[in-house]
């Protein structure tokens, strides 16, 4: 796989049993990459570490007067600098090749289980963790595959250098045979301890993370309620917690570090000295001497590569785990399916609840419990959060159904959705049945307004759906892009749509035009609403009470707001006192309803109807 190919067309299925089993899922499958990385790691340590054997000739020749001998040492080490160039040139392309691969396939296996699970994905991880996960966790991971080749090249150099230092000098290669293995294992009774405070440091750093974006998409709240100072100071201790960590783990990666400089030091003075003596003795030559030299001085080149996969697996290991704890996850339904990929219609019921929506009607729900309301909107899209009895729509569950094909059937909107950057013609890009033009959406959405906005802040912009949208749409308010993001699924136009509270951040005439538009809009599809606004549910045709779980009343708002008190007390947000007196209001003596008076029915819907 190269970079230009990406993304890949199957990521494959990972081993997310744990994070060891994972790294070794991701090298397995870029073998190719990894064998290329060996292969011209070889060539460029082996090149390198043949330089000292060329000095040694070259230095021997010159005391032997041998010009024949000094100048194959020139044509040898000619080639030498030949195969470090190209060695490390295609090595730096190999090894950054299966490290971006490597990255983009964790990503995309992300991705996927993201779109796999929904918004279920973040009721049973943090969000943070999640983005800790697609971030940083991701760059540590790829580091750790593309190292594990270059590290397998450095070994074998070793092994080869010491052998042939066997070979050309006895007496001193056994020095430095012995010398090295002590070099390469003396810091593992310090990684154990690196590793831990590693992983301490990347805990503290995820929890940070997670503060920081629950921080950011409550932030609106955060200042309506005064809480923004305090939520700053958790996250300031949060991060000087993370400070102290990585303070704590630099410095064990220092003392390693110390110990790689120190130790090669130590084999090089043994190493002159004992070839020192042995030249006295004249069982040396002084090339020989210069040579073992230069190759031990040379060696602590690869022997860095000991230090670099240590550190590498210690920071990716916790990195693997957490995303083999994210890829480990799945659905309460199999996403494959038993039937074909026909999109059904008909009916929509929910059997754990008694909810019905009959086809091609608008069916309002309410449900006092803003959590219960977001947990069964996902169990109509067929994703639920829990295991339960299918939703069938016309008769058939949507469990059977291939995940696909169930969203495309019933697309669900929850109650914050995301808005990408990018162009509002990108936005409005997405799977349609091409029966809704976008135009048609953003009057029905009643976006009006937030065209405007956006061509003001996107000068270049001659058509509205050239003006562009920032990140999560900061920059509109949080009515504009509830709006726009109900356009967007208004112009998906499924068989039926599922609505999450579209209008709690909007006014009071702005919602009611939106309940006239939708409903012109949806004719003859099915839609649903979760909703407590009298304005949307005056516009249903149909309006369930869900109580505990159960639908407890079915029919109109009019009749249920008069016949049925715990459809009352959500809608109008009465109390229980109030409720039980009901010819009270707030203790006072209540104003007569208008919507108790048959011939003028007239009231205060109506009026914010006719002044919007």
């Amino acid at each position: 796989m190269q970079i230009q190919d990406l993304p890949y067309p199957d990521p494959g299925v990972p081993d997310a049993r744990s994070g060891p089993r994972f790294l070794w899922w991701l090298g397995r499958n870029q073998l190719g990459g990894q064998l290329k990385s060996l292969a011209w790691g070889l060539l460029h340590f082996v090149s390198v570490s043949s330089l000292p054997f060329c000095v040694g000739l070259a230095v021997q020749a010159v005391v032997d007067r041998s010009g024949g001998r000094l100048a194959l040492t020139g044509v040898l080490m000619v080639i030498c600098g030949i195969g470090i160039a190209v060695g490390d040139t295609f090595l730096h392309r190999a090894a950054v090749t299966n490290w971006i691969t490597a990255a983009a396939r964790v990503q995309q296996l992300l991705a996927r289980k993201a779109a796999q699970l929904g918004s279920g994905l973040t009721r049973r991880v943090a969000a943070g963790e999640v983005v800790a996960v697609s971030t940083g966790d991701v760059e540590k991971i790829g580091w750790f595959v593309e190292a594990a080749s270059r590290f397998t090249a450095a070994a074998l150099t070793v092994v080869v250098v010491c052998v042939g230092l066997l070979v050309y000098q006895p007496a001193l290669g056994v020095v430095v045979a012995v010398g090295l293995p002590v070099l390469a294992l003396a810091v593992l009774p310090l990684l154990p301890r690196a590793t831990r405070r590693a992983d301490t440091q990347r805990e503290k750093a995820g929890r940070a993370t997670e503060l920081a974006s629950d921080t950011v998409a409550g932030l609106r709240v955060l200042r309506g309620i005064g809480g923004e100072e305090l939520f700053l100071d958790r996250y300031r201790r949060a991060s000087q917690e993370v400070r102290h960590a990585a303070v704590r783990s630099a410095r064990m990666w220092a003392l390693i570090s110390a110990i790689q400089v120190l130790l090669p030091g130590l084999l090089l003075i043994a190493v002159v000295w004992h070839g020192v003596h042995l030249a006295r003795q004249g069982r040396i030559e002084v090339g020989e001497l210069v040579t073992v030299y230069s190759a031990v001085m040379v060696l602590t080149y690869p022997l860095r590569h000991f230090e670099e996969i240590a550190m590498a697996y210690s920071f990716s290991r916790p990195s693997a785990q957490r995303a083999a704890r994210v890829l480990s996850l799945e659905r309460t339904t199999d996403a494959g399916g038993s039937r074909a990929a026909d999109a059904p219609t008909g009916d929509l019921h929910d059997p754990a609840t008694g909810l019905l929506a009959p086809a091609g009607r608008l069916t309002a729900v309410v449900c006092g419990d803003p959590d219960a309301a977001g947990r069964l909107a996902e169990r109509l899209g067929g994703h639920p959060a829990e295991p339960g009895p299918s939703v069938l729509l016309g008769g058939v569950p949507l469990d059977e159904l291939p995940l696909d094909s169930a969203r495309t059937a019933v697309l669900v909107q929850d109650k914050d959705p995301v808005l990408l950057s990018g162009t509002l013609r990108d936005l409005l890009d997405v799977p349609a049945s091409a029966d809704v033009r976008a135009e048609a959406a953003l009057a029905a959405a009643q976006c009006g307004d937030v065209l405007d906005a956006l061509v003001q802040g996107s000068l270049d912009a001659g058509d509205p759906l050239d003006a562009r949208i920032t990140e999560r749409g900061r920059s509109l308010s949080g009515g504009q892009r509830q709006r726009l993001a109900l356009a967007r699924s208004l112009v998906t136009d499924p068989e039926v749509l599922v609505l999450d509270e579209p209008t709690s951040a909007v006014d009071s005439h702005t919602e009611a035009r939106i309940a006239q538009g939708v409903r012109e809009l949806r004719t003859g599809r099915t839609t649903v609403v979760f909703t407590s606004s009298p304005l949307l549910l005056d516009r249903a045709d149909r309006v369930a009470l869900v109580h505990e779980g159960e639908v407890v009343a079915v029919g109109v708002h009019r009749e249920l707001v008069h016949t049925e008190p715990r459809y009352r007390a959500v809608v109008t947000r009465e109390t229980e006192d109030e409720a039980a007196a009901p010819g009270t209001r707030n203790g006072r003596a209540a104003p007569p309803d208008p919507l108790d008076d048959e011939a003028g029915l007239r009231g205060p819907l109506d009026e914010i109807e006719e002044s919007a």
